[in-house]
């Protein structure tokens, strides 16, 4: 599969004029990988026909603005990425976070203790240290945190950085493990609380700001790696009584703090347990969802319509379980097409996928929950392979950046998806993505200028003007 990246430079077109535009493609059977195509040339057409299949875009009507586009750096990609030799570790970097050269991820997600994707389980604080006096990151020093500064310093603009905890450390938890569930002690609650402002402080010291947190990954699962449980009552009043006012007292009100980060089929019901109490609304700037466990797309919806000055972000994302014989298996990347225009049409301000590297059987993992990212290391060879996943999130990130407000879209044909965005500098990007096994002959209109153009089957087309 070839790596792109050299051809990605956007052309210098003027946007208001919208004589033509830049066409970027990726499709199956083919070697084309976010690949130019030549520029469609832009005619007027007051209005579409009705008969014909067309992508309609009217940039004047804007919805939500976009906070970034990205994946998670854990402790399994940190441990990956420090096995690689120095040039394929550039190669990595610079095509994650490279915005001419590679796909430019502007927002990023990190753990908080251990999860699954950790060779070990640990905490930051030992047994009993309920004042916090022991506190200490220097686990993470080893690999994760010079991982994310090398992320940092990869990028020529900064990415924003969110947080999330599986499970505070087993001596707080009802069934005394990190694992398997298990709820917060009471008599622990503000100590908890604390340790997310003693996270972020220790993240600072060495470089790193967090711009988010979540409260707790999936606090309906229990999970065999680690976990905790919260209903949305439990959730609430942790927010309310303690992370709330913990986050405020350390100075970190300005933390971006999400509840929820489970998945979209209970996600109205769990935004309304908090959202209803304005004394824990106050601190929530959003609700973060994972797209496991069926789409759901509506519930998102829903969700903003209830409480629009409340925001959406997807958090986590991964297929599995890993089998390397799919690597060329179209369906990776095209789930991801499919979940990034339904949730971002329905409101998300963001999307962030799992790990952003795993290695030859998809781990580390101290559990043996193994699974694919868009990109996987060899760590016997030292090779790194670019699955379609990496292209299709690619045809999101690379083009809508931070700032970009989404803007309407329409179709009349149901064979294609899309949706559109007016980024800060004025380009606007367009992407379509085709599921189908035919090739189907479109036009893109745009404000009242039109062109005809086709989508291979099982594509995925970004238009830039």
């Amino acid at each position: 599969m070839p790596l792109l990246f050299c051809a990605l430079a956007l052309p210098a077109y003027a946007a208001q004029a919208m004589r033509e535009v830049a066409e970027f493609i990726t499709a199956k059977g083919t070697d084309e990988r976010l690949s130019p195509r030549p520029a469609l040339k832009l005619t007027p057409l007051t209005q579409p026909d009705e008969s014909f299949p067309t992508v309609m875009v009217d940039t004047s009507k804007a919805f939500q603005t976009i906070v970034g586009i990205g994946g998670a750096l854990t402790d399994a990609s940190a441990e990956v990425y420090a096995r690689l030799p120095a040039g394929q570790q550039q190669k990595l970097l610079t095509a994650y976070f490279g915005v001419e050269q590679g796909i430019g991820y502007s927002l990023c997600r990190t753990n908080i203790n251990s999860c699954d994707f950790s060779s070990d389980s640990y905490a930051y604080a030992p047994p009993g240290d309920k004042d916090l006096v022991h506190f200490s990151i220097d686990h993470d020093k080893r690999f994760r945190i010079p991982f994310i500064l090398a992320a940092r310093a990869a990028a020529p603009q900064p990415f924003k950085l969110f947080a999330s905890p599986w499970s505070p450390p087993e001596w707080m938890k009802s069934n005394g493990i990190m694992l398997q569930g298990g709820k917060l002690r009471p008599e622990y609650a503000e100590t908890w609380a604390n340790y997310y402002g003693r996270f972020i402080r220790a993240y600072e010291k060495e470089g790193i700001k967090i711009w988010g947190l979540t409260v707790q990954n999936e606090p309906m699962a229990t999970q065999t790696w680690e976990s905790c449980l919260f209903t949305g009552d439990e959730e609430r009043a942790f927010v309310r009584e303690h992370l709330g006012p913990a986050l405020a007292r350390a100075g970190l009100a300005g933390v971006k703090l999400m509840i929820w980060d489970h998945n979209r089929g209970i996600l109205y019901q769990r935004a309304q347990a908090v959202y209803d109490d304005p004394e824990a609304a106050k601190y929530v700037w959003g609700t973060a969802f994972h797209w496991y466990v069926g789409d759901h797309f509506d519930n998102v919806r829903l969700v903003h319509e209830a409480w629009p000055d409340k925001n959406l972000l997807m958090t986590e994302a991964c297929l599995g379980p890993f089998d390397p014989g799919r690597f060329e298996d179209w369906s990776l990347g095209e789930a991801y097409g499919n979940s990034l225009i339904h949730d971002l049409n329905n409101w998300a301000v963001g999307w962030t996928d799992w790990n952003v590297l795993l290695d030859e059987r998809g781990g580390p993992n101290h559990v043996g929950n193994y699974c694919f990212a868009p990109v996987h290391a060899d760590t016997r060879s030292g090779t790194l392979t670019f699955l379609n996943s990496f292209y299709y999130i690619g045809h999101f990130s690379k083009f809508i950046r931070p700032g970009a407000r989404r803007v309407a879209t329409t179709l009349n044909d149901d064979r294609l998806l899309a949706s559109a965005f007016l980024n800060p500098d004025g380009r606007a990007a367009v992407v379509v993505l085709n599921l189908r096994d035919e090739a189907i002959d479109f036009k893109l209109w745009i404000d009242g200028q039109a062109a005809a153009t086709s989508s291979p089957a099982h594509s995925i087309i970004t238009f830039v003007y």
